[in-house]
């Protein structure tokens, strides 16, 4: 089948060069976004029932700007300083920088990977290794990021700090694609929320992350395209590899 339209379930990239450009460019295709859900912080009784006292933690680990938001938003409402000692572990620089927007950017303090999990944990040096790791998560907890922490002998825990609240996507019509990018489980719930008679037929699926791929095979629909792998670290990067294999 020729894949001519796809849809990202990720917001319009305005001005910024999207990993996606290179596949218009390449292969002729149109792509077009349009997020199948919002973020939103919890509030302090929903993340109470997680049973978790951010105060006991003494670094914290970020893979999304909007935890890094909706950490000090929750600080905030439970009452709970900041220490100036805290130490802060990203998986990129971006999300790093980030930080500058509730904080003072101090390196000492703060630490950035190349965009996995491996990468973070090898900027915890010997100095680093007593800390207690809090992973930040939106929706689902990350189990493959808690156990490459506790493989490196890394005290650690996982927090919930955001949800997913699914988009109203009357507006879109899904027959005019050939392919959708997935990149959360909340893609897949507002989905199936969005169209509970939903029918694959001959739509691809393309996933990122493990979550969004057992959330698909949960719903019972087919994934095409799956990332990171060895060979394709992004989903951008997958989605190219399969427009090779089908030219």
């Amino acid at each position: 089948m020729t894949i001519k339209n796809i849809l990202v379930s990720q917001p319009e990239p305005g001005n910024i060069v999207s990993p996606f450009s290179e596949i218009t460019t390449k292969y002729g295709v149109n792509i077009d976004y349009f997020p199948f859900f919002k973020i939103q912080t919890l509030t302090a009784k929903e993340f109470r029932t997680q049973r978790i006292n951010l105060a006991e933690y003494t670094a914290i680990v970020f893979s999304a700007k909007s935890t890094i938001d909706a950490y000090f938003s929750l600080c905030e409402e439970l009452r709970i300083q900041v220490p100036e000692t805290m130490k802060y572990f990203c998986t990129t620089e971006s999300i790093a920088l980030y930080l500058q927007k509730h904080i003072i950017y101090r390196k000492r303090k703060i630490f950035f990977g190349n965009g996995t999990v491996q990468s973070i944990i090898g900027t915890i040096t010997a100095k680093h290794k007593g800390e207690n790791f809090l992973i930040t998560c939106t929706d689902n907890l990350r189990p493959e990021v808690s156990a490459a922490f506790s493989a490196a002998n890394l005290k650690n825990n996982s927090a919930i700090l955001n949800k997913g609240v699914s988009s109203d996507l009357k507006q879109i019509d899904l027959s005019n694609y050939q392919m959708v990018v997935f990149y959360s489980p909340s893609d897949v719930k507002s989905l199936l929320e969005n169209y509970p008679d939903f029918a694959q037929g001959d739509l691809k699926f393309a996933a990122y992350g493990s979550g969004t791929q057992k959330a698909l095979t949960d719903a019972g629909i087919s994934i095409e395209v799956m990332a990171p792998t060895p060979q394709a670290p992004s989903v951008a990067k997958a989605v190219m590899l399969h427009l090779d294999s089908i030219q």
